[in-house]
């Protein structure tokens, strides 16, 4: 972009504006920071629900292992449309336990009325872990559908029929 300045601001002495550092900042590659992204939302959901014997990384393939320690403004190779079906397998695992435990805490916290799953987590007011479990899917490659059968049994599992019906 064309930054017009006035001519009584070129002779200003300091260091460089804010604007002019931004503008010489290599460009990122988008695809990489989603990467990125898709490891912090699984490591988040990991946290979150306690999930035990889950390694984040063997949720990647060796071209997704390398790129989380690349720079962001790199192009790197990322994970093509074939992925490993033992890797396809762990996912779709974590995602079927990411699903059960979502379920599992929105049961136990509808049974204890006196503490609302908001006030255990103000930060995560709106959180709708299923739906964001569907959405790992799509970026895992793993069946959306899958996940939304599997969020569907467990409701109907503890009880939550009219919500299983939706």
């Amino acid at each position: 972009p064309v930054l017009d300045t006035e001519d009584a601001w070129m002779s200003v002495e300091g260091p460089v504006s804010i604007v002019e550092l931004a503008l010489e900042q290599k460009r990122i590659h988008y695809p990489l920071v989603e990467h990125q992204f898709v490891l912090c939302m699984i490591l988040y959901a990991i946290m979150r629900f306690s999930l035990k014997s889950v390694k984040p990384l063997s949720l990647f393939d060796s071209k997704g292992k390398n790129a989380f320690f690349k720079d962001l403004t790199s192009i790197q190779l990322l994970p093509s449309g074939d992925m490993d079906p033992n890797v396809l397998s762990v996912r779709q695992q974590f995602l079927v336990k990411v699903v059960s435990a979502a379920v599992q805490t929105l049961c136990s916290s509808q049974k204890a009325k006196e503490v609302s799953e908001e006030e255990l987590f103000p930060f995560e007011k709106g959180k709708n872990w299923p739906t964001l479990a569907v959405d790992l899917a799509q970026y895992l490659q793993v069946s959306e559908d899958m996940v939304r059968r599997h969020f569907v049994c467990e409701l109907y599992s503890y009880g939550m029929d009219h919500l299983g019906e939706e």
